[in-house]
């Protein structure tokens, strides 16, 4: 195992990482800008680094920087978390030019998987089903109306270098589209240095599915069952729980070896997520491979009482995978919901500011990871996300339940903050959701003025799989704690690379 590791992240997953590492006896060197320096990883690092300026340009997406970091810092190893460089194979591959090892695949596993189109592909020759549309690129307009033409409306215009959330735009004629192409592919640009673009039928009335996988440097993997993530705003998740509900236990099963088939063919290595569409027919359609950790993963941890982080580092020191498929074991359910910091009635507009009381829940089977405190200023350079609500019970409606009493407990105030609490509050209450028949179009109906509340359609007698045992998952992590008492921290720019030792 590693002796010290380099954590090239920020706010709640940093903290997450930082506190597996200190389990597995780990010492951490938590990089940050400027604008973190007072932060909770870094509060509670072995060693810090201050990379640059707020701008994460500079700083969290300065590779150079990074890298020198832990070269001067003698870390072995960098954990990218998610977002910024986690998915980044030129990253990768720079760490292992500079002899550090990166958390993740291999970058040229990386570098086929961020290209939409090539991973399309690959999946396609590995036998799993894609939604209709176009397997390669398509270089203009005339293309993509030929396309569209032949799928039908709607249709999506997808970036084939997008990726969380991002590079889509939904069309719903023929009239459209030209100007949808020409948007999305001068965003794309901008957003990824690639103007690349593919068009598939748009699956309005589908379900946001995915596996959690974990495969080893040996041909070893295993799958660790289902997240439902269909609760979304833009592309991006509000709401996650495993195992997805309301899915026959065929469609799961299907599911699960499908996606480690996938992954298993291409040579993914460490923690990886396989997604797909999941139709009203329960026809399955494979949209993207995650090659990091998802910030959805309590959900499998609580379900399955694996640790997904420390095998993230076990996976990358080399370890054969330490569990077999039929060790893996589901139990109960677990929902977990992320607090942005944002006013949904703005359109979920950013609200930054400093928090002048924070109490996140507590009681039996409730997680919370974050990095929020009182005093602390949530950043509007950065991702929204304060912190993530994960619960756990026997059975789906005592987790919604239990869910919906830890969102009343959570204390978030300060001047002109709004957090996502209220609205997640409205879709555990909604009874679509409520019978697991939602789909990806819920937000929008809740956000819609003339919305009546829909009535549930009744459950077919298969749909739902049984809970399981009813023990508690093992490994429940406990909530942040608040600023640590006595640690002062210094930081220092990469060229002095000043350490702190506890």
């Amino acid at each position: 195992m590693f002796e010290k590791v380099l954590i090239a992240n920020r706010g709640e997953i940093a903290l997450r990482v930082l506190r597996a590492c200190r389990e597995l006896g780990i010492r951490t060197v938590v990089v940050h800008s400027s604008a973190d320096a007072q932060t909770l990883p870094v509060r509670l690092a072995d060693e810090t680094v201050r990379i640059g300026p707020a701008a994460s340009r500079q700083s969290y997406l300065n590779a150079a920087a990074i890298v020198e970091a832990a070269r001067q810092t003698g870390a072995q190893a960098v954990h990218p978390g998610y977002g910024f460089l986690s998915e980044d194979a030129d990253f990768a591959e720079i760490c292992a030019e500079n002899g550090l090892i990166f958390v993740g695949p291999p970058p040229q596993v990386m570098s086929a998987l961020a290209d939409k189109s090539t991973a399309r592909a690959l999946m396609s020759k590995a036998g799993l089903p894609l939604p209709p549309g176009s397997v390669e690129t398509l270089s203009t307009a005339a293309d993509a109306l030929d396309v569209a033409a032949e799928l039908g409306y709607p249709v999506i215009v997808k970036a084939a270098a997008g990726g969380g959330g991002r590079g889509m735009t939904v069309v719903r004629s023929a009239a459209e589209l030209p100007r949808a192409y020409a948007r999305t592919r001068a965003a794309a640009q901008v957003a990824f240095g690639d103007d690349r673009v593919y068009v598939e039928r748009y699956l309005a009335d589908a379900r946001h599915v995915e596996v959690q996988v974990l495969c080893d440097n040996h041909g070893n993997g295993v799958h660790l069952g289902t997240r439902d993530c269909s609760v979304q705003r833009r592309h991006q998740k509000l709401v996650e729980e495993a195992p997805a509900p309301a899915l026959r236990r065929s469609t799961l099963d299907t599911l699960a070896a499908t996606a480690l088939r996938g992954a298993l063919s291409v040579g993914f290595t460490g923690a990886g997520t396989v997604e797909f569409l999941v139709d009203e027919a329960e026809q399955c359609h494979f949209l993207e491979i995650n090659c990091r950790i998802q910030v959805e993963h309590p959900v499998t941890e609580m379900v399955t009482g694996v640790d997904l982080v420390h095998e993230q580092f076990y996976v990358a020191a080399g370890t054969p995978l330490r569990l077999r498929q039929e060790e893996v074991r589901l139990r109960g359910v677990a929902v977990e919901c992320r607090v942005n910091v944002e006013d949904p009635d703005r359109d979920f507009a950013p609200t930054p500011g400093r928090l002048d009381r924070f109490r996140p829940p507590g009681g039996p089977f409730t997680r919370v990871d974050t990095h929020g405190h009182v005093g602390l200023l949530v950043s509007p350079h950065y991702d929204s996300l304060l912190a993530k609500v994960a619960v756990w019970a026997p059975d789906r409606e005592g987790a919604l339940d239990r869910l919906d009493r830890a969102l009343g407990e959570f204390e978030v105030t300060g001047p002109g903050v709004r957090t996502t609490i209220p609205f997640v509050r409205r879709v555990l209450r909604d009874p679509a959701f409520r019978s697991g028949r939602h789909t990806t179009g819920l937000v929008d109906r809740l956000l819609t003025p003339a919305a009546e509340p829909s009535a549930a359609p009744a459950a077919e007698p298969t749909a739902a799989p049984a809970a399981g045992p009813v023990e508690a998952p093992a490994g429940l992590a406990a909530r942040a704690d608040a600023d640590p008492a006595g640690r002062t921290p210094v930081t220092a720019a990469p060229a002095a690379a000043t350490r702190r030792t506890r």
